[in-house]
């Protein structure tokens, strides 16, 4: 809003959420005063005493379907459908160039928190549906194996770039620490010197090797916790060795291939018909519908980030199993579907929601994508590439050399790198 001199001279303009002291006139407007001056803040311009207030009562509507948070971020039970409408009723803070940070919304009875980009102003252009010239051929490509339509997902472009103070390579040519690794981490460094790597993968939680005992592990899963190969310091001293050394630190955390946090949460594991956890490639899933499952995850991650150091999250396995066609169709599996969402919404909105969290913790989130999902399907395990590289700022293909077949003498698991460079 502009503000002026007593003379009506117009001086300047105040961001939403600007602190001044005020006076109401007679006639309504506002007389501020600002640097020990008195200013008029121009017609329509208004102040509250209430800095949760700075955005007016209105409606809004939901563009891309997501939870309802609370002040801290943490998601809510209540579900936002695309196209409904919610009652804007303030919001948590506005920022120093006058953008808001998350808007009070009013659900029915339930009252939580949104990122602005979530909604649109009218109810046409939130059942819309982001079209660059390409969303007719996603529309067209239906579902062919049970992971969801490709139709029905966001395409909408999300603001990411560079995070100050934190600079991605333009190439990452990386080495791999699993958590039993990392006491080893002088010999690392001694590989990685004068080879042309520029960055580590160090993993903070596999689906059955723990890095250390985290916080946030303790309490949603202390399984494993105890199982922790590592102690927080032995841990922490690695990563502040080879951030020392110059090097691009990447945290790897699987996503839903969890059998520990089975262990402890049976009820928001992948079931069989008798509600119990169902093994599936010879380990347990926690259900990628559960939202418990993403805030565990996403904490874990922003733990990583805060206590660590790591300059990127990376979520691997984030996926459903693969190769359940068969028990799907039999009715022998339960993924305990909350929402009535597809596989691929559940894996996409998952990773929104870790790219919103993380991000404003200093970090860049990448995720492990099988390169099937690049085809012109939705996988049956829910992984679509052009619904996750939209979101997140990296994706790592995994073309592995035991997945190519053998021709003639040609074994291409003996010969890695030409097989992979082919």
């Amino acid at each position: 809003m502009g503000y002026e001199d007593l003379q009506g001279e117009t001086q300047g303009e105040l961001f939403r959420g600007a602190e001044v002291s005020f006076e109401q006139m007679p006639d309504g407007s506002f007389q501020i005063l600002l640097d020990e001056r008195e200013y008029v803040l121009q017609e329509g311009g208004s102040v509250v005493t209430d800095p949760a207030l700075v955005v007016p009562a209105h409606t809004l509507f939901v563009r891309t379907a997501v939870n309802l948070r609370n002040e801290e971020g943490k998601l809510l039970d209540a579900f936002a459908e695309k196209g409904a409408s919610l009652e804007i009723v303030g919001c948590d803070y506005a920022k120093e160039d006058g953008s808001v940070h998350m808007l009070r919304v009013r659900s029915g009875e339930t009252e939580g928190f949104l990122p602005p980009w979530y909604l649109t102003e009218t109810e046409e252009e939130a059942n819309s549906h982001y079209d660059n010239g390409s969303y007719s051929v996603h529309a067209s490509r239906g579902n062919r194996y049970g992971g969801g339509d490709a139709a029905s997902l966001d395409y909408f472009p999300r603001e990411k770039g560079a995070i100050e103070g934190n600079v991605m390579p333009e190439e990452c040519r990386t080495l791999y620490m699993a958590t039993w690794s990392i006491k080893n981490v002088d010999s690392y460094l001694d590989v990685a010197a004068g080879s042309g790597i520029n960055a580590f993968v160090v993993d903070i939680a596999d689906s059955g090797a723990i890095g250390y005992a985290a916080d946030v592990m303790t309490g949603y899963a202390p399984t494993a916790a105890r199982a922790a190969h590592n102690t927080v310091e032995e841990y922490k001293s690695a990563i502040e060795k080879i951030r020392a050394a110059g090097y691009y630190v990447i945290g790897r955390i699987t996503t839903f291939n969890d059998t520990y946090f089975v262990k402890d949460h049976p009820e928001l594991a992948i079931a069989g018909t008798d509600g119990n956890p169902v093994k599936l490639s010879g380990e347990y899933w926690p259900t990628a519908y559960n939202r418990t499952v993403w805030q565990y995850k996403v904490d874990l991650a922003v733990e990583a980030v805060k206590l660590m150091g790591f300059q990127e999250i990376q979520f691997d396995y984030v996926r459903f199993p693969d190769r359940t066609g068969s028990l799907e169709k039999a009715g022998k599996i339960d993924f305990r579907n909350t929402y009535g969402e597809t596989k691929a919404q559940a894996i996409q909105r998952f990773l929104m929601y870790a790219a919103d969290m993380i991000r404003e913790n200093g970090a860049y989130v990448s995720a492990d994508v099988f390169g099937e999902s690049a085809y012109t399907y939705v996988t049956a395990y829910g992984q679509y590439w052009p619904a996750i590289s939209g979101v997140v700022d990296a994706v790592s293909g995994m073309p592995y050399p035991d997945h190519f077949a053998a021709s003639g003498n040609w074994r291409p698991w003996e010969h890695p790198y030409e097989t992979l460079n082919k």
